[in-house]
């Protein structure tokens, strides 16, 4: 009979858990191919911003898009985000996705075309997190 057991520390089983996650994935629609997207934006070789992601089944995933304050409001995350895209295209990606919270960018997603498809209110109190997308 199978136990439940609490887990100290997860890496392993985690682990595990994802490769049975894409196996039966990969037999319900078809293999998820990753492809990482990272733009960077330097300053005498020194990183002061960047967007990463990754594309799979036709998505962009964009996972973090970062600004060192001395640059924000310059337009550089515009550019970031637009270079992604043009990226992401290239590896076929028609559609991205993103997900922030109020006191982060939704507002700056939904300048550059995104659309909010969710959203989980008091998260974190007094707070929201946001799901938004665009077709590419």
């Amino acid at each position: 009979m199978p136990r439940l057991q609490v887990e100290t520390t997860y890496g392993a089983a985690k682990r595990e858990a994802y490769k049975q996650l894409r196996a039966f994935n990969a037999r319900a629609a078809s293999k998820m191919v990753f492809k990482p997207v990272a733009v960077t934006l330097r300053e005498r070789g020194k990183v002061v911003g960047m967007l990463t992601g990754e594309t799979y089944w036709s998505w962009f995933s964009i996972d973090a898009l970062w600004i060192a304050e001395a640059y924000r409001g310059k337009g550089h995350g515009k550019a970031l985000l637009e270079k992604a895209e043009g990226e992401a295209r290239k590896h076929g990606a028609r559609h991205a996705f993103v997900n922030s919270f109020s006191f982060q960018a939704p507002g700056f997603y939904r300048k550059l075309g995104y659309r909010e498809f969710g959203r989980l209110d008091d998260f974190p109190a007094g707070h929201s997190r946001s799901w938004l997308t665009k077709a590419l």
